[in-house]
């Protein structure tokens, strides 16, 4: 990778894009802030979690030592700059980075933010028995040293062309090592007190944290920026629906902001008539799909069996009906239906940027017969009520989803094309706080995966995709050995898919990242189809016309600024 190129990866300008800071009276002079999020956060301890929703709520408290901006550049946070070849943070061969820390940060109990505490929670991540839901982040490091209190040193197993992976971007913050130094290994999951009321250095601290309830919030009096930020507390509700929380922006004005709208557009521009609110959308990386399960969810098997590498599919694992599952699905009707302009028809899991999205629209045109036909080749017979078989097994899927309308009407049609094709589908709808919830225990757990077929949206911040296609090997599969904490839910199994991963964090130059990344990605959807994209959503969210400040950021967390948010001057 030449110099020229890191600076595709590390802009840190912030000239041209907008962040101004709004200027403020004082800490906490505009009072209470109230933000709806309708999937309740389950935790604040992010590396427990693959949910955006408890990303989210833990992006208020706990900061990574660089963000992603907007524009996909990087930003920092707790770091005084961003490591470059230029400035000798990136080492000249590549295989370390080295962050220096801003002086005098705090955490919010007062005590001083050191190397160390970023060094403890790399091992707190790496560590093998945690089952760390962010440890595609950290794979390939050697070895973290910290050089002294404010410099901390990265060194990878070979080079790394991007090493902005590790503590870059809200799903890979910094942890205070003197409160979670208990949690080690197995241990980390059984941190209640830590997990719901971690100690941060961003805009707000916990005061109280009820699990798929609500989290109370308090301007963090050792916040670095004086004036910052604008609101005293924060109230950060969850529960309900998408289209109860929209109405509670758009109409009436309960709340400031509510996250991730899923409603039908003509319901939306019913609410938005009020004048109360308006849309904040952006595209990104975010895209609806179906995932389709490689392991055997029945129930007929022992507990700790079921969804296992141990039982592959009997039905998914032939890749001819996993073929005419996408086949008979109509993407561009799903995307008329369920997003209008907030959404596109896509048959690519990595959508954005441009140079990283492969040419790959097959899967546009649905193809009804030739579906049927492919069924036909596998050996799977109609019977007399219209649904096929084989070796005297019915040809029947259970497709969860979160409780959600637009879901249900994409469910519903699903179903139905389904259905013409000869497959039973049974649904099921699953509360959103449990369904994108981390408790090990559930059953009902996106990760668990007791179903055949699950649908939700997937997303990876930064603009690079190498770290999100990592997410899909072979270590990356949720069981209980990991505490399903596994990024892979499909539980897609590939020797090969795990070569081109080891290769990705090897390849330097952004086109031929851009490459490998494609092949990745068409082998995912189109090649072995274990993934079956469906819409490439905007980012959309909410806000009162009374909040000032919002920036929508579709790489990071869309509270990325929030110390800069104030009451709108009337």
């Amino acid at each position: 990778m030449t110099r020229r190129t890191t600076q595709l990866f590390a802009a840190t300008a912030l000239a041209g894009m907008g962040l101004a800071s709004t200027a403020m009276a004082e800490r906490g002079s505009d009072g209470q802030l109230n933000l709806l999020l309708w999937q309740a956060p389950s935790t604040l301890n992010v590396y427990l979690s693959t949910g955006t929703k408890d990303m989210l709520a833990s992006s208020l408290i706990l900061e990574p030592l660089a963000a992603f901006g907007p524009d996909g550049s990087i930003i920092p946070r707790l770091a005084a700059e961003i490591p470059s070849l230029e400035n000798g943070g990136i080492s000249e061969d590549m295989t370390s980075i080295t962050w220096k820390l801003k002086e005098g940060l705090k955490w919010s109990d007062g005590t001083p933010v050191t190397a160390d505490d970023v060094k403890f929670t790399a091992d707190y991540c790496m560590n093998d028995e945690g089952g760390c839901a962010q440890a595609a982040k950290f794979s390939g490091i050697t070895s973290i040293e910290a050089v002294d209190p404010l410099t901390v040193k990265i060194t990878y197993d070979g080079p790394r062309p991007n090493p902005f992976d590790a503590f870059v971007g809200s799903q890979a913050p910094v942890l205070q090592k003197a409160q979670f130094e208990s949690c080690m290994g197995a241990a980390s999951a059984s941190c209640t007190a830590q997990n719901f009321g971690p100690i941060g250095t961003g805009p707000f601290r916990v005061t109280d944290f009820r699990t798929n309830d609500v989290a109370s919030l308090e301007a963090n009096p050792e916040y670095r920026e004086a004036d910052k930020p604008a609101f005293a507390t924060v109230n950060l509700k969850g529960g309900g629906d998408s289209s109860a929380a929209a109405r509670a922006v758009l109409e009436t004005g309960e709340y400031d902001y509510a996250w991730n709208i899923q409603i039908a557009p003509d319901v939306l521009d019913g609410m938005l008539a009020a004048g109360k609110g308006k849309l904040e959308v952006d595209f990104g990386a975010t895209v609806e799909h179906i995932k389709l399960n490689m392991t055997d969810p029945s129930s007929s098997l022992p507990e700790g069996e079921r969804s296992t590498l141990a039982h592959p599919h009997p039905i998914l694992s032939d890749v001819k009906v996993r073929r005419a599952l996408s086949m008979a699905i109509d993407r561009q009707l799903l995307n008329e239906i369920g997003y209008g302009d907030t959404g596109r028809a896509t048959c690519n899991m990595v959508p954005a940027p441009e140079i990283f999205a492969a040419d790959n629209p097959d899967c546009l045109t649905q193809d009804i017969e030739g579906a049927k036909a492919l069924l036909d080749e596998a050996g799977w017979v109609p019977g007399a009520d219209g649904i096929r078989e084989k070796d005297g097994q019915r040809l029947k899927m259970l497709f969860q989803t979160s409780v959600n309308p637009v879901r249900q009407d994409f469910q519903a049609l699903i179903k139905q094309w389904w259905t013409e094709i000869g497959v039973e589908t049974e649904l099921k709808t699953i509360d959103a706080s449990v369904f994108f919830g981390s408790d090990p225990g559930s059953p009902d757990t996106l990760v668990k995966f007791y179903a055949d077929v699950e649908m939700y949206t997937d997303v990876y911040d930064g603009t690079d995709p190498g770290s999100f296609l990592s997410e899909h090997t072979c270590a990356s599969i949720p069981s209980p050995e990991n505490q399903w904490q596994g990024e892979n839910a499909a539980r897609f199994c590939s020797e090969t898919f795990d070569a081109m991963s080891v290769e990705m964090g090897k390849t330097a130059g952004l086109e031929a990242r851009a490459e490998l990344a494609k092949t990745m990605n068409l082998m995912l959807t189109r090649d072995e189809m274990v993934l079956l994209p469906l819409i490439a959503r905007g980012r959309v969210s909410v806000s009162s016309n009374a909040l000032a400040g919002v920036q929508m950021n579709a790489w990071d967390s869309e509270f990325w600024n929030v110390a800069d948010w104030s009451r709108a001057a009337e």
